[in-house]
């Protein structure tokens, strides 16, 4: 009786357990597959080519935007109003998506940072003159920066960290398998324990901390 109630609950721990880690394994999958992609692509930085494209653009704002921009602040920073933001969008292709600007007497600058390049924009508030520039650097960079979350925006933030939650529960799962199965498995602990051992003896022997 006691062997069997044993037996049931071994099973019960078993089937919640690899639900768990079924589930966690899809949902990190492509996270995952990206992550490794992107660490050894990260790791290689330096020997991975990449010829950044800049695009320079020019315009002027029209007579009745120069005016909203004169009635702005002299100093500090916010957005620009939403009518010379529409405008830009159109006349230069500057995504600037309520980005906060700085202002100032003579002009206002904008840093329109992106994951795998970068951009800025200038507009001289007196006569209206608006200079654009954006960099793109490919798209090994691109995705070099969205394995750092760099310039990546919230949503992506919020992804990262539901991904590297995942990735928790399904190596944790994962242990709790190993120690349900390591009877009949004698390579077990020792591999396991090579995987921590390995790293960590490169760390003190090869990496100056």
């Amino acid at each position: 009786m006691k062997a069997a109630a044993e037996q049931n609950r071994r099973s019960f721990w078993l089937k919640q357990l690899h639900q768990w880690h079924w589930i966690s394994a899809a949902i990190s999958l492509v996270g995952m597959l990206l992550f490794a992609i992107t660490g050894f692509t990260l790791n290689h930085a330096g020997s991975i080519e990449a010829e950044p494209k800049v695009v320079s653009r020019k315009a002027t704002l029209p007579p009745e935007l120069i005016a909203e921009l004169a009635s702005g602040p002299t100093e500090g920073k916010r957005p620009l109003p939403i009518k010379v933001e529409t405008w830009l969008d159109k006349a230069v292709d500057a995504d600037i998506a309520r980005r906060v600007g700085e202002w100032s007497d003579a002009e206002v600058y904008l840093a329109l940072t992106r994951p795998g390049g970068d951009a800025w924009i200038a507009i001289d508030r007196e006569t209206g003159a608006v200079e654009h520039e954006k960099t793109t650097r490919g798209s090994i960079s691109l995705l070099n920066d969205l394995h750092k979350g760099r310039n990546t925006g919230k949503a992506w933030s919020w992804f990262i960290d539901i991904f590297a939650g995942a990735c928790v529960i399904f190596t944790v799962t994962g242990l709790i398998l190993l120690q349900f199965h390591a009877r009949g498995r004698p390579m077990t602990w020792p591999l396991t324990a090579a995987g921590l051992a390995i790293p960590l003896l490169i760390i003190i022997l090869f990496v100056h901390l």
